[in-house]
């Protein structure tokens, strides 16, 4: 039951992060993204502090703990949210999103290499079935993909470094919580980012004093419940069952990013979207471990 319970928190961060992707695209029309994600990652951080308080989870960390948070800030917030948000101005969104969805490939593959923890048969299968689905869904009425540019390469770069933070993360947790580690990668990256953006995007921070009302309360969902609650809810899950198992259910963000797009953003669902919608399903199913799960406890039942 409490591998269920993973899979299901899992299923709901992918919905939260699939309107989430959406709400940051319409925000970077009016702030850069740099700068937006400097701010928006530094707001959740103090999210994640104010919620932890609550439950009185706060600690410091020891000076190992310490290692695996600045690389995980490294990884899991600097350079993903770096590269992700500046290749959102570079590629397509179909690229993009073809390219995000090699996540779970790129965690099973290195978890293999670097853990040896290597995925069953059937986890392999759910694995190659995802990807299928995802790059059915994103190319439905998007024609074919342009060329690899500087943009498909940062978008490449984000999720490479995000399936490293996952091992990080994976390997902390054996003394850190993960949630309590996803406060401290959020501050300490946000620091940095913001370093960067003073460089990169200068006198951006003005640009937040020209955005209509709407904007701010696309920021907070985006910052309080797509970024904080969603990592916090996700590292945690990496934690308990691990970083291949947690990374299938990104297939399913691809499929809540076609929803949100449109809701937010009016573009238009097709019909042949159902056709990725199914592999998806059945992706997760068997990468997650979850039709595992099923076939063993009906073999104990019946055998």
């Amino acid at each position: 039951m409490k591998q269920w319970k993973v899979y299901m928190i899992l299923t709901g961060v992918m919905i939260v992060w699939g309107f989430n992707l959406a709400t940051v695209k319409y925000m970077v029309e009016f702030v850069g993204p740099v700068t937006l994600t400097a701010f928006r990652i530094l707001l959740a951080g103090v999210s994640v502090f104010v919620i932890l308080a609550y439950f009185r989870m706060l600690r410091w960390p020891s000076r190992i703990d310490w290692k695996y948070i600045l690389l995980g800030a490294l990884l899991n917030v600097v350079s993903h949210h770096y590269f992700l948000s500046n290749a959102l101005t570079l590629t397509t969104g179909t690229n993009a999103g073809l390219i995000l969805g090699t996540g779970p490939m790129l965690t099973a593959v290195l978890v293999s290499l670097i853990m040896r923890n290597y995925p069953s048969r059937l986890q392999w299968l759910g694995v190659v079935i995802g990807l299928a689905g995802v790059i059915i869904t994103v190319r439905v009425g998007s024609g074919p993909t342009s060329g690899m540019n500087i943009g498909d390469l940062f978008v490449f770069i984000s999720i490479l470094t995000q399936v490293l933070s996952y091992i990080v993360i994976a390997n902390a947790a054996k003394n850190l919580d993960p949630r309590l580690m996803t406060g401290y990668m959020f501050i300490t990256g946000s620091v940095v980012l913001f370093l960067i953006s003073l460089v990169q995007e200068p006198g951006g921070m003005a640009a937040f004093a020209e955005v209509p009302p709407i904007f701010w309360l696309a920021f907070i969902f985006s910052a309080v419940l797509g970024t904080s609650v969603g990592h916090m809810l996700y590292n945690y899950s990496i934690g308990q069952a691990g970083p291949t198992k947690a990374a299938i259910f990104m297939n399913l963000n691809t499929l809540f990013s076609l929803v949100a797009a449109a809701i937010i953003l009016n573009e238009t669902i097709l019909p042949g979207h159902l056709g990725g919608f199914v592999l998806i399903v059945i992706g997760v199913l068997f990468g997650s471990g979850a039709a595992e799960d099923l076939l063993n406890k009906r073999r104990k039942r019946f055998g």
